[in-house]
């Protein structure tokens, strides 16, 4: 499977006349996904609906049939979903004032037609390499360096998404904290401990894909795990799925009756409706519950109803 850095990239055009839909395409077919928009409202709608995998960049012209280029771009620069997509205006229009303009609504570039092709595709190709740059950049800045999943900043974001989804949905959120890993580290060593985070890692992230969910550490030895879809009846069995990808690692613990294996305790807190304002309430709920896990002896699952812990 070829890594996210080397697929390729989506290329959306936008303007009314197939013909230059069509020259435009043809510059970039053996290199780029096509997409294709003859007015403004498909355009949006093509960007919008994309959804995990929106353009990587949008060749926009300014006079389309519905609402003209610099309407689009604005409206694409206003949605936190499309407001990071490179656009790129390609217009008939050669006036400067008009491409100030562009630049002062976001646009990265500007290109007058009729266009010289070679020019075109090496501007082009420009702004899609600083893009796969720019998303390197923002993906490195999410992932945890030890472990290779999601780190704080990730579970920030991603719960603050699952949050103001608006469908309403159920909504849980597991803290998983290792058990005694502090003894384990000083035991056998950080190299130990940091392998054993990596492996600890990677199960509960297994663990959390089959539920749908995603998995972030949260800080040192505590992990926390976005759950869509999971309400107060499934939650206690999702947790377990969680807390037994760690003990089934198999990892010898050297602190404790012989035979131990390394554990972790869950805290789970659901949320019936979710909305924004219930984000403090789970995290507090969710650590609540890890922490009872932990003083009612560890390896073990504690399941709360964020609603009902806070009123």
């Amino acid at each position: 499977m070829s890594s996210p850095e080397r697929r390729a990239q989506r290329l959306l055009i936008v303007d009314d006349e197939g013909v230059s839909r069509l020259l435009l395409g043809a510059l970039f077919r053996d290199e780029c996904e096509l997409m294709e928009a003859g007015d403004g409202r498909t355009a949006l709608a093509a960007a919008a609906a994309a959804g995990a995998a929106p353009p990587d960049l949008i060749l926009l012209d300014i006079l389309l049939p519905d609402m003209d280029g610099r309407e689009v771009c604005r409206r694409l620069k206003e949605d936190a979903a499309t407001q990071d997509i490179p656009v790129i205006f390609v217009s008939a229009v050669a006036d400067e004032a008009e491409q100030a303009r562009a630049f002062e609504l976001g646009a990265v570039d500007y290109i007058v037609k009729p266009f010289h092709r070679d020019i075109v595709r090496a501007r082009v190709r420009l702004h899609l390499r600083l893009k796969r740059q720019s998303d390197l950049l923002e993906r490195l800045a999410a992932l945890d360096a030890l472990t290779e999943i999601g780190n704080r900043r990730a579970f920030e974001q991603n719960f603050d998404t699952a949050l103001a989804q608006g469908d309403r949905a159920p909504l849980a959120l597991a803290m998983i904290d290792v058990d005694l890993f502090k003894q384990y580290n000083d035991s056998l060593g950080h190299a130990a401990g940091d392998e054993c985070l990596r492996r600890v890692a990677a199960a509960l992230a297994a663990a959390a894909g089959v539920l749908g969910g995603s998995v972030a550490r949260y800080g040192g030895e505590e992990f926390a795990c976005i759950l869509p879809g999971i309400n107060a009846d499934t939650a206690a069995g999702a947790a377990e799925r969680l807390r037994t990808a760690v003990l089934d690692l198999g990892l010898p613990h050297p602190h404790g009756l012989p035979g131990a294996l390394l554990s972790a305790s869950v805290g789970i807190a659901t949320c019936a409706a979710p909305a924004p304002a219930y984000r403090a309430r789970l995290l507090a709920t969710a650590d609540a519950a890890l922490y009872r896990a932990k003083q009612l002896g560890r390896n073990r699952v504690e399941v709360a109803d964020a609603a009902v812990a806070q009123g």
